[in-house]
């Protein structure tokens, strides 16, 4: 567990209601979570980190997302950027982005959720490359849906189909490419203070400086723990506040006192096999287990949300007494349809597992 510098878990916490309902506040977050050192968690000292790994990341995401999902979210999508600079063999590309990215001057923004479903067999990709002269790519799509935009400049991974039967790429696009259009934001239920909106790409001329990998098949199985493992922690920190508002609510021999107690278990064993898979190459060789994770982490922080509205009974429903579990409410109802959304999971499951179940009976 992580612990937040004290202003900015006070900040967090006084913030937490106007992040979720006004797009106004959304510039004041990257600042904030870039003060406090927070993007420099699990990148190497020698790339301008504070050291640690992956797990301190998501260690830290969950500690932002307990006082605020949408804080969490904007952190989510900035670091997943950041990790994929980390991993990327572009190493040019790495020095040239990471120290704005580090400081939060610059936004960086995962684009890759089309991506995600395209690897586990969910989707085709929404973007298209073909090749124009003097080495060059032209890229064509959409995505409807990418959070961290920050109208003040930002970058973004994307996933592009390539161009004469080459292989899908992943690419770095920029807010200042020509042909680049970032819609408003979008008219979201809560988590407005995120920068979220949808991108239009027409035309967008890139170079070979701009891949972070040439073929997205055998790259993004290798990144996609570190995304999926980021999206956990906002579970995780969702469902930890919820239960501490249950408990603080509990009487001596509350009925609710067991399922509080037997939620909070699930959920710190539920953490340690996270922790435990990001510790090798499980994940990799086996995504089934990081996506029945990814699952059963959502599945929890809605339990454990119902189980600070029993406890909180009448006063949930008052407007200035139950605000803060109305805004955690909403924020549960978010973790289903973050892509890839369970149900989407849920059926990467189903294609993996059909071709053992077709050798079992045949």
């Amino acid at each position: 567990m992580t612990a937040l510098p004290a202003d900015l878990s006070a900040w967090l916490d006084s913030q937490a209601i106007a992040l979720d309902v006004a797009s106004e506040p959304a510039a004041t977050v990257l600042p904030r979570l870039a003060d406090a050192g927070l993007f420099r968690i699990g990148v190497a000292r020698e790339r301008g980190g504070s050291g640690g790994t992956i797990v301190n990341a998501v260690a830290a995401i969950a500690a932002v997302s307990e006082c605020s999902l949408a804080a969490g979210f904007v952190f989510w999508g900035h670091r997943t950027f950041i990790e994929y600079l980390l991993q990327s063999p572009n190493s040019a590309l790495r020095e040239r982005l990471l120290p704005n990215l580090l400081n939060g001057r610059r936004a960086g923004a995962s684009g890759l959720s089309n991506a995600m479903k395209f690897l586990s067999g969910i989707e085709a990709l929404q973007i298209r490359a073909q090749r124009i002269d003097h080495g060059l790519l032209q890229i064509d799509g959409r995505l409807p849906w990418v959070t961290n935009l920050r109208p003040g400049g930002f970058d973004v991974a994307v996933a592009i189909e390539g161009a004469d039967d080459a292989p899908a790429f992943v690419a770095s696009l920029s807010s200042e490419d020509i042909g680049l259009t970032r819609s408003a934001d979008l008219d979201l239920m809560a988590m407005r203070a995120t920068n979220t909106a949808a991108l239009t790409f027409e035309a967008v001329r890139i170079g070979p400086d701009r891949i972070l990998h040439r073929n997205a098949g055998d790259w993004l199985p290798r990144v996609r723990p570190a995304f999926l493992a980021m999206q956990c922690a906002m579970s995780i920190g969702l469902a930890r506040r919820a239960l501490k508002e249950a408990a603080t609510r509990l009487r001596e021999g509350d009925l609710l006192a067991e399922p509080v107690a037997t939620l909070t278990a699930d959920l710190t064993a539920a953490e340690a096999a996270l922790v435990d898979g990001l510790a090798g190459t499980r994940f990799v060789e086996r995504p089934a287990q990081l996506f029945r994770l990814r699952i059963r982490l959502a599945e929890i922080a809605a339990e454990a949300i119902q189980l600070e509205l029993y406890a909180s009974g009448g006063r949930a429903y008052l407007s200035s007494l139950g605000a803060g579990f109305q805004r955690r409410q909403r924020e549960a109802v978010f973790l289903p349809i973050i892509t890839p959304s369970l149900v989407q999971l849920k059926l990467a499951l189903q294609v993996q597992e059909l071709p053992a179940a077709i050798g079992a009976t045949a």
